[in-house]
């Protein structure tokens, strides 16, 4: 999105909690590490007091002419609902989804390097789940040709309508595939949802796998964007987690606007916006620096 923000004059820090502070500083860098306050690790003669960046952290472009700054290992990549329900031509038409697929194969490699985790959330639902789903969630999904609703056995080889282990939940194409590649290496999981949102309510597998791990920022993308990836988003937000939406990750069958507006909101108030290419040159300490500085 075009312009800038003002910039602050002062490096600022935001929030209380020791585990949940961020500092911004005069150069437009805004630290979400939550590694030092204002006052501690100032590089020296630097008149902003802007820290360096440390082994483990990474500076990543952001819109409005600022950048951020993460713990990679209290980091995750939250990709929504890419699966063959939403995306396969069989089933429905969604090229701005399958324009995402390359975006997110692209960046996979930088962001499993770099040590954030890949969590792929999808709707996954059980037999018992399928008791438990408000009407109007159930309405929703006996639209649009789809009239069996949740459970119901779609055409051909696709299984029941976004049930665990069926075909039409898997992901599509060849991201299935880099999940299995993922998961072998121990830097993917699979998270089922049975909401919108996968953050709707008190402790759902996602909510439960941030905290145990000890995850605070998310960087988001997937289908569609103003719908389960904004229900997650607006979840995430109001729960103290960052939020970076990855823009060219992202996208939506609805029409013009519904993805702006999200993009918008993001950069406004949800948290920070960027894209792959960004993410593929964010900025990583090297450790032989630091050890040069040291010495």
């Amino acid at each position: 999105m075009a312009g800038v923000y003002t910039l602050v004059s002062a490096p600022v820090e935001y929030g209380t909690d020791s585990s949940g502070f961020w500092v911004e500083y005069p150069s437009g860098l805004v630290d979400l590490s939550r590694s030092q306050h204002t006052s501690e690790g100032a590089a020296p003669g630097n008149p902003a007091d802007e820290p360096i960046l440390k082994v483990g952290q990474a500076d990543i472009s952001v819109d409005k002419g600022r950048s951020i700054r993460i713990d990679t290992k209290a980091s995750a990549m939250v990709i929504i609902d890419m699966q063959n329900f939403f995306l396969h031509p069989e089933l429905r038409r969604h090229p701005t989804g399958l324009a995402c697929v390359d975006s997110i194969l692209s960046v996979l490699p930088i962001i499993r390097s770099s040590g954030i985790k890949v969590l792929w959330v999808n709707w996954g639902l059980t037999e018992h789940e399928l008791q438990t789903i408000p009407p109007s969630l159930c309405r929703s999904f006996r639209k649009n040709g789809h009239s069996g609703g949740f459970g119901s056995q779609l055409p051909g080889k696709f299984g029941r309508l976004l049930m665990r282990d069926e075909v039409n939940s898997e992901l599509y194409g060849q991201l299935q595939s880099e999940y299995f590649k993922g998961k072998a290496a121990g830097t993917d999981f699979w998270i089922n949802k049975n909401r919108m949102s996968g953050l709707w309510g008190y402790q759902t597998a996602l909510d439960l796998y941030l905290k145990e791990n000890g995850i605070s920022t998310l960087l988001f993308g997937g289908v569609n964007a103003d719908q389960c990836v904004l229900g997650t988003v607006v979840d995430a937000y109001s729960r103290g987690y960052d939020c970076i939406l990855v823009q060219d990750a992202t996208a939506t069958t609805s029409p013009d606007g519904g993805l702006s507006n999200f993009i918008h909101n993001t950069t406004n108030s949800y948290g920070y916006v960027t894209d792959t290419t960004r993410l593929q040159e964010m900025k990583r300490s090297n450790p032989a620096d630091i050890q040069t500085c040291r010495n």
